[in-house]
């Protein structure tokens, strides 16, 4: 794949909904060995929602993990730990005390995220103009953005945080809730620091 330094592509399945078996082994095969734009399936102020893996943090303790709060100064064996982690019976510990375990790298679904602008490959439309800011700037940052570099391919410019770190692999699907709320219904028309 282009710019992300790795011989193999991703590869993942994807449920056809729809019709019979016949009717979606030949919708299927239609798409075989095409790029599929990213303008054919979502559409700018659209709520979607967005799968992956959180950012790994490794092996941690109960105190960063799940928030505990840390003993006094003087406890004896240690005060970054559980004070208790259950009664003398049921004789085991209940999966709902706080433990330490691996941290992060965690799978995730991300729900109505909103489509603020949809960018095609090409130097066009990379600019990151709107109606409102008629600065001439591109969607790159001068010097590229930290640890992924230039933005080459079509993109998507969502409200808030995204699961990951940067370059890991996402999936986007549209949202499965009938959206109601007047935060999804409005029509967003500025991209800038100044909202």
């Amino acid at each position: 794949m282009p710019g992300l330094k790795q011989k193999k592509a991703h590869l993942m399945e994807i449920q056809v909904n729809g019709g019979d078996v016949a009717k979606k082994v030949e919708y299927a095969y239609s798409f075989f060995e095409k790029q599929i734009p990213i303008d054919a399936v979502f559409q700018k102020d659209e709520m979607i929602d967005i799968i992956g893996v959180t950012k790994g943090k490794g092996y941690e303790g109960v105190v960063t993990r799940w928030g505990v709060t840390h003993l006094p100064r003087k406890t004896h064996r240690g005060l970054r730990k559980v004070a208790c982690i259950g009664a003398w019976h049921p004789a085991r510990v209940s999966f709902t005390v706080a433990r330490a375990r691996q941290n992060g790298y965690h799978h995730h679904t991300e729900m109505n995220k909103k489509i603020y602008k949809l960018g095609k490959s090409g130097q066009e439309s990379h600019f990151a103009m709107t109606e409102y800011d008629r600065t001439e700037k591109d969607i790159t940052p001068m010097g590229g953005f930290p640890h992924y570099g230039a933005v080459k391919e079509d993109y998507l410019l969502i409200k808030g945080c995204c699961v990951g770190p940067k370059k890991r692999v996402v999936t986007l699907r549209q949202s499965l809730l009938n959206q109601t709320s007047r935060l999804a219904l409005e029509k967003f028309h500025h991209v800038g620091p100044h909202m």
